[in-house]
């Protein structure tokens, strides 16, 4: 059975910390370009942070650079987001995706795997 689990979400304070875990089942993490997407209330689809299967470049969305981290364990097959400094606008459901044309492709929409989403609540 192929799918992602994501876990790790919940309610934090601002300028919080939350880290994110995806375990991928089925197929090889490391052989497809992994993103982040989050859809947050009232607000679009937004792909926070991809890495790139051929060239393993890392790409962050303006609003979570410096703050937020993205890693892989290939022998685990898992994907991480380390959110730091967590704010209001970072609230909303954070899905893992994989794909295999590239991090333009998953910010399109066009991932081949998506998981079912943690929701991340910023709030004091």
């Amino acid at each position: 059975q192929l799918q992602f689990v994501e876990s790790g979400g919940g309610l934090v304070e601002p300028g919080g910390s939350l880290r994110l875990a995806c375990i991928a089942s089925g197929f090889p993490l490391q052989h497809y370009s992994i993103a982040w997407v989050r859809h947050a209330p009232g607000k679009g689809r937004e792909a926070v942070s991809c890495i790139n299967s051929g060239d393993k470049k890392i790409y962050y969305t303006d609003s979570v650079k410096g703050r937020f981290t993205i890693s892989t364990d290939n022998a685990e097959n898992t994907m991480y987001l380390q959110m730091n400094n967590l704010n209001l606008e970072d609230s909303g459901d954070y899905h893992c995706a994989a794909g295999i044309d590239g991090c333009k492709g998953l910010a399109d929409g066009g991932e081949d795997y998506w998981g079912r989403g943690t929701r991340v609540t910023v709030s004091s």
